[in-house]
C-alpha cells in the first residue's frame, strides 16, 4: 500500500497519482508535478489514499509544491503564447501544404517542449513543419496525432440532447461502445439518431446498457410463449423501462401489457417444438437459396 493523491490536467482529463509528500492536499488545490514531460500544472481531485502498489503505474513521482501566484502567472502567460503559437502553427501548415487539422496547442509548464495536437484521414510527412516550428520557438516540438472522439474532447460542444458533450465535462476515459448496445435499447439505428458530434456512436449508449441486459435475461423474449393471469399467450415486445411485456393472447386475439412478475414462461410441448424446427429449416432453405443464386449471378458476370 502506497499513500497517493489523484492529480488531473485537463477538465475531464485521465487521473494520475503522485507522492504527496508532506504537503497537505486538499479537493481542488492547484499542484506543481514532474512528470515524464517535465513540469506541468495540476489539480487536485482525489484527496490523500492509500492505494495498491498494483493500481500504480511506476515511477511514482513527487508533487513539487502547492501553486503560487508566481505559478498563476506563468499558467496565464503560458495561454497566451499558445494562442500565438496556434496562429504561426497554421501559416506554416498551409504554406507547406499539408492535409491535416490543428486542433489544440499545448505547452509544457517549464516551456521544456510544445505538443500541437491535430487530426488527418492518414499518415503526414511533417518533418519540415517540425523544423520551421523548431526555429521559430526555439524548443523541442511534439506532433501528436489524435482520432476525432479526442477532438470533440479537447474542443467540446453541445451533443443531441443540448447538455454539454460527457467526454468533455466528466468522462475521464472512452469506454467501448457498439452498435449492440443500441439494439439491447430499442434504439432506431438510423447513423444519425445514435452519433455523436464526433461521428462516432455516442458514449452514453453504454451508461444504461448494463441495466438493459440484465434486465433482458430476466424476460421472457419475444416470440415465446407465456403464462398469465389472463390466460395463455405469445409475447410480442419486451418494455424493458416500464417492466412489462406485450403479449398477444391465444383466446381472443387482444394484445394485453402486463407487469413481468406476473408472466411466466411456459414450457413448449412436442408439437410446439416441431412446428419451431420445421420454421427453422425453412429459414435456413431460402438463405441457402438466396446464396446459391448469388454465386451464379457472380459466375455469369
Amino acid at each position: 500500500m502506497q499513500k497517493v493523491v489523484g492529480v488531473r490536467f485537463r477538465r475531464a482529463g485521465k487521473i494520475y497519482y503522485f507522492d504527496p509528500g508532506n504537503l497537505e492536499l486538499l479537493l481542488s488545490r492547484d499542484v506543481i508535478v514532474e512528470t515524464s514531460r517535465g513540469l506541468e500544472f495540476g489539480e487536485v481531485v482525489q484527496e490523500v489514499k492509500e492505494v495498491d502498489d498494483d493500481e500504480i503505474v511506476p515511477p511514482l513521482r513527487l508533487i513539487r509544491r502547492i501553486a503560487t501566484e508566481a505559478d498563476y502567472r506563468q499558467l496565464e502567460e503560458n495561454k497566451e503564447k499558445e494562442k500565438e503559437a496556434l496562429r504561426i502553427c497554421h501559416q506554416k501548415i498551409e504554406k507547406h501544404g499539408l492535409e491535416m487539422k490543428l486542433v489544440d496547442v499545448e505547452y509544457t509548464f517549464d516551456h521544456n517542449k510544445i505538443i500541437f495536437y491535430f487530426t488527418a484521414d492518414g499518415r503526414v510527412d511533417f518533418r519540415n513543419l517540425v523544423r520551421d516550428l523548431a526555429a521559430i520557438f526555439r524548443t523541442r516540438i511534439e506532433l501528436r496525432q489524435i482520432g476525432v472522439r479526442d477532438e470533440a474532447k479537447i474542443v467540446g460542444g453541445l451533443g443531441p440532447c443540448g447538455r454539454p458533450l460527457c467526454c468533455a465535462t466528466f468522462l475521464g476515459d472512452f469506454g467501448s461502445v457498439s452498435i449492440r448496445m443500441a439494439k439491447e435499447q430499442n434504439l432506431s439505428l438510423n447513423p444519425t439518431k445514435i452519433s455523436g458530434i464526433c461521428g462516432r456512436l455516442m458514449c452514453c449508449l453504454r451508461y444504461e446498457a448494463d441495466h438493459y441486459e440484465g434486465t433482458r435475461r430476466c424476460c421472457p423474449s419475444p416470440g415465446d410463449q407465456v403464462s398469465t393471469p389472463h390466460g395463455e399467450g405469445k409475447v410480442l415486445r419486451l418494455n424493458i423501462l416500464k417492466q412489462t411485456v406485450m403479449v398477444g393472447m391465444q383466446e381472443n386475439r387482444v394484445h394485453r401489457e402486463i407487469p413481468v412478475g406476473e408472466v411466466e414462461k411456459r414450457r413448449a410441448d412436442k408439437g410446439e417444438r416441431e412446428q419451431r424446427e420445421q420454421g427453422k429449416e425453412k429459414e435456413r432453405e431460402k438463405q441457402g437459396k438466396k446464396s446459391n443464386g448469388w454465386k451464379k449471378q457472380r459466375k455469369n458476370r
